[in-house]
């Protein structure tokens, strides 16, 4: 059942746990995490990013996860990735989704309270939940140097500021994960999530949860993030599962990926915790 993700984020801070936002890039993906979600009768959060305008469009993706959220009994939410930009954004509200990320992390905190607020008051008249971030998630192709990266992590003086200026459903924050893939398991600042979840009445996000380790993202969707991001790791899954199995065509190549990523998804809902829906 296609929804906003108001009350299972809510739920999900309520009960120490964590919720996937799954990214996909075709049919085939987006299909695979809706089917697993139904089958573990667990929420789901189903993200196309601004980034991937390119693999699909914007009104394809979003005709695709309308038609698979509306297939299935448990709560599926439709979000925008990493919306860049106001336009963009009010395109993807539009044509159906029902959750938006305005990402401003790299402009100041002046000029990212001024451009969330702006989406926010328009996604909210057309019940339309937003997502923000404050910090910054960068890349993480090679965690061991971090100096390679342009990740800030979040201040805590800002959060109660932004919150309150800007009226977010959820808020994106930064504790040391990164995008993209890892050398190394990262350390993340536990302390700086305490902080920040100690004064945070909305739901917290961690993007950059590939790779992040086991035990990091176990301890993170139990002790206040509320939705983790993953993509990655169904590629590099996929990947894996391709080289290892050898398919004599690209269905069987397509079937193989599929199931790789179904099992990276339930592995997931364990190690998130996730409750059922």
């Amino acid at each position: 059942m296609l929804v906003n993700s108001k009350a299972m984020l809510s739920k999900a801070k309520k009960e120490n746990y964590a919720i996937p936002a799954t990214n996909f890039i075709d049919l085939d993906s987006a299909r695979t995490f809706v089917t697993v979600a139904e089958k573990l009768n667990k929420p789901l959060i189903l993200p196309f990013a601004q980034a991937h305008k390119d693999l699909i469009s914007l009104e394809e993706a979003a005709l695709i996860g309308q038609y698979l959220a509306n297939k299935v009994s448990v709560p599926v939410a439709l979000h925008l990735d990493h919306g860049e930009d106001f336009e963009f954004i009010k395109e993807a509200i539009e044509l159906g989704f029902t959750s938006v990320m305005i990402d401003a992390s790299k402009e100041s905190l002046e000029n990212n309270i001024k451009l969330t607020k702006e989406v926010v008051e328009y996604a909210h008249q057309k019940e339309v939940t937003v997502e923000a971030e404050l910090g910054h998630v960068g890349a993480g192709t090679n965690y061991e140097n971090h100096e390679t990266t342009d990740s800030i992590y979040t201040e805590v003086k800002d959060v109660e500021i932004f919150l309150k200026e800007t009226q977010v459903d959820s808020l994106a924050v930064s504790i040391g994960t990164a995008h993209g893939a890892y050398k190394g398991t990262p350390v993340l600042n536990f302390d700086r999530l305490k902080e920040i979840s100690a004064i945070c009445e909305v739901p917290l996000v961690l993007h950059g949860g590939s790779s992040s380790g086991t035990n990091n993202l176990n301890r993170c969707a139990t002790s206040g993030i509320s939705k983790i991001n993953i993509f990655t790791d169904f590629l590099q899954a996929a990947y894996r599962m391709n080289k290892e199995n050898k398919p004599k065509d690209y269905l069987e190549m397509k079937q193989l990926s599929n199931q790789a990523m179904a099992g990276v998804l339930e592995n997931c809902y364990k190690v998130f915790a996730t409750k059922d829906a």
